[in-house]
């Protein structure tokens, strides 16, 4: 039995699927907001959402085939809670089945603890038939169809009673039947547990008993005896045991799997309405394969949606058949904002997810790699530069045609000059051979070196700014400047322009 609600053919494997990099998407897109949100307080959730999110996936079809299930999630959310609480229910309270005084070391013990975990999941399994009964025809997704048909088909009335006909039949009410044969040395051999004789019903029957075998009564306090006894038990039992352990085991992975898997859509659903209360926009992203794609009404960091009482600006994205994005302009305008929802936009677009935008489009890339500023290195082990070039390094390794790489102030930490050549012999190779990038830059030479270039082959975006200086944090289409209006920033802080003494500015 597999759920297959991740993906069409094959189980979602949460520990197998994170990228090399998923520290540092995690931090420079601070993807930690994110899934928090996700996860409500759930520590499990948490987990299924980080690989949920970080696990991109590459075909257009499988992200358009994960879409459609959390759209049928998102149309009925309490059908699908209800399905998650049933499998967590299944797997929390399995854990607490105790075996016994035999303990689950020993056949009888192991029989015993599988008969009830197998009577538990009997009736989680009846509850989920009734779901499916009661809700199959309102889901339209593959997937949906996929999971309510095998539940149909191979957890069906006829089965079920074949359990539980079993499972009463193992409960040995009347004791254990056992065969063996004699071998060498008068050994027991060949033990085979029999079917129970069934019950007579007839007074005669009753008054009257079977002569036609040999009885031994074990007698009292016979402790050899009754140890003996025990081990003829264990050895008639051992193989169905072992056989009933196995099944239980395939059932509880089922209900396993069923957890993690709806756990990601419960994930989702936990942020949709949280985002809903703030009343940001979300859309299902469309995903295409091939030339790069990359546009969308209303962007916005859904990071920065989740923890700000105000709300959020969203920006307008045309960047089709573009390999190159240049955002420069005043500082504190909102670039890297942007940078960090076009991040988060692709690894939610490839995860299946909803976006954070009116509408969004993007193709499928082959892996999101970041490239950030980070803080001076406090250890001294190496100037700023250098772990900027070892963590570009270590990028360009990982690197494949089709993939997306965001830069974000990368080598500022050096002169002018020297940033922007290494920063265009680094990008030029990049777009070169069929990598996406999107640069957040101050380096003035740099931007404007590719502006001069053939236009079609980047797109120039720019953080606006007001004559005033007040920033709109939306980012538009426009030439790079050779200022940040960093005294913008300066005048803000210290109510004057730099230069100007305190009493100058009060005048």
């Amino acid at each position: 039995m597999k759920a297959l609600l991740m993906y069409r053919d094959r189980d979602f494997e949460p520990a197998s699927d994170q990228p090399p990099n998923a520290a540092e998407l995690t931090q420079d897109l601070e993807l930690d907001t994110l899934l928090d949100a996700m996860a409500a307080g759930d520590p499990f959730l948490l987990d299924v959402a980080r690989s949920g999110v970080l696990a991109s996936l590459h075909d257009p079809v499988a992200i358009v085939y994960r879409q459609r299930v959390l759209a049928d999630c998102m149309r009925h959310p309490d059908v699908v809670r209800e399905l998650y609480a049933i499998a967590e229910e299944a797997v929390l309270r399995e854990k607490k089945i105790w075996a016994g005084v035999f303990g689950d070391r020993y056949p009888e013990g192991l029989l015993h603890r599988s008969v009830q975990v197998l009577q538990l999941f009997m009736g989680l399994i009846r509850r989920i038939r009734l779901i499916a009964d009661t809700h199959r025809a309102q889901f339209e997704s593959e997937g949906f169809a996929a999971f309510f048909g095998m539940i149909e088909h191979e957890l069906d009335d006829t089965y079920l009673a074949s359990i539980d006909r079993h499972l009463k039949i193992l409960e040995f009410r009347e004791g254990v039947l056992v065969s063996a044969q004699l071998g060498t040395g008068n050994k027991g051999t060949q033990y085979v547990l029999r079917s129970p004789r069934q019950r007579r019903q007839g007074w005669k029957d009753r008054i009257l008993p079977d002569r036609t075998g040999y009885v031994w009564q074990l007698p009292d306090r016979d402790e050899a005896g009754a140890r003996a006894m025990a081990e003829l038990r264990d050895r008639g039992v051992s193989q169905v045991a072992i056989a009933l352990a196995q099944s239980t085991d395939h059932i509880l992975s089922f209900f396993t799997m069923l957890r993690t898997e709806l756990g990601f859509y419960v994930g989702c659903l936990n942020l949709r309405d949280r985002l809903a209360e703030t009343g940001a926009p979300t859309c299902f992203p469309a995903v295409s394969s091939g030339e790069p794609v990359m546009s969308g009404h209303g962007l916005y960091d859904v990071s920065l949606a989740l923890t700000t009482d105000d709300s959020v600006v969203g920006n307008d994205l045309d960047a089709d058949g573009r390999r190159l994005v240049i955002i420069t302009g005043a500082n504190r305008g909102g670039k890297s904002t942007f940078l960090r929802s076009v991040g988060l936009a692709q690894l939610m677009t490839q995860s299946g997810m909803f976006v954070g935008a009116a509408d969004f489009r993007a193709d499928a890339s082959a892996g999101v790699f970041t490239h950030f500023k980070r803080e001076e290195d406090a250890t001294m082990k190496s100037g700023k530069l250098d772990e900027e070039l070892i963590r570009m390094r270590a990028i360009i390794a990982q690197v494949t045609r089709g993939s997306l790489v965001l830069l974000n102030e990368s080598f500022a930490s050096t002169n002018e000059r020297e940033g922007s050549e290494i920063a265009r012999q680094i990008v030029r190779a990049l777009v070169d051979s069929g990598v996406k990038v999107c640069y957040v830059t101050h380096l003035f030479d740099l931007a404007h070196g590719f502006y001069r270039e053939p236009p079609g082959r980047a797109l120039f975006l720019r953080a606006q700014r007001q004559d005033d200086g007040t920033r709109t944090f939306r980012v538009v289409e426009g030439e790079p400047l050779p200022t940040s209006f960093g005294e913008d920033v300066y005048r803000h802080v210290f109510g004057r322009a730099p230069g100007a003494t305190a009493s100058a500015s009060s005048a």
